[in-house]
C-alpha cells in the first residue's frame, strides 16, 4: 500500500503562485512509480494536470502537462523525500479546483488517465480569485 498526502493548497489572487506537495509513504519505489496531479472543479470530471516518471529502465526521466497548464505549472520530485511537487505560476480563476496527487506503479508512457492510478491522495483545495 502507498499513502499519499497533499498539502499547499489555499486561496490566491489571479496571477499569483502556489506550490503543492505530495508526500508518499508505505511501499514506495521511486524508480517504478509515476506520480501525477489531477484536478476536479465542481460539476466537472477529474482532469489530468501533469505527471512525472521514468519511461523505462535506463531511459530518460520524463514529464508531461495538460495543454491548459503548459508553461505555467512545473512538476518535480524529490525521491529522497518521496515527495512530488507542483509549482503553479500565473494562476487563473479557471485553475480553481481540488487538486489530487496520484501514483501509478509502472513506467511512464507519456499519458496518464485517471483510471490508471493505483493510489490517490485526499485532495487539496486551490481557489483562485479574480
Amino acid at each position: 500500500q502507498v499513502q499519499l498526502v497533499e498539502s499547499g493548497g489555499g486561496l490566491v489572487q489571479a496571477g499569483g503562485s502556489l506550490r503543492l506537495s505530495c508526500a508518499a509513504s508505505g511501499r514506495t519505489n521511486s524508480n517504478y512509480m509515476v506520480m501525477g496531479w489531477f484536478r476536479q472543479a465542481p460539476g466537472k470530471e477529474r482532469e489530468y494536470v501533469a505527471a512525472i516518471g521514468w519511461s523505462g529502465r535506463n531511459k530518460p526521466y520524463a514529464d508531461s502537462y495538460a495543454d491548459s497548464v503548459k508553461g505555467r505549472f512545473t512538476i518535480s520530485r524529490d525521491n529522497a523525500k518521496n515527495t512530488v511537487y507542483l509549482r503553479m505560476n500565473s494562476l487563473k480563476p479557471e485553475d480553481t479546483a481540488v487538486y489530487y496527487c496520484a501514483a501509478k506503479i509502472g513506467w511512464f508512457s507519456g499519458n496518464y488517465d485517471p483510471g490508471e492510478a493505483d493510489y490517490w491522495g485526499q485532495g487539496t483545495q486551490v481557489t483562485v480569485s479574480s
